[in-house]
């Protein structure tokens, strides 16, 4: 029971992962919508700007950890 459940999320594919990277963003940018609501002037923009960047950090590690699955 549980190889079949943890075979649910594990990315085999690019495609997989960009589409898990792509929901990622979406939700950052909605999270930096509220920040930009919340806090305005500088320090929404600020907040808002670090939640995209987050997802570029993660989605190149996803992508690396995938490349390097190919290279074994």
């Amino acid at each position: 029971m549980w190889p079949r459940l943890v075979a649910l999320f594990t990315i085999r594919s690019k495609f997989e992962a960009f589409l898990v990277i792509y929901a990622l963003g979406l939700g950052a940018v909605e999270r930096g919508q509220h920040y930009l609501t919340a806090y305005p002037g500088v320090a929404g923009k600020i907040l808002f700007a670090a939640c995209p960047i987050a997802v570029f950090m993660a989605g190149a590690r996803i992508l690396d950890s995938l490349e390097r699955d190919y290279r074994d």
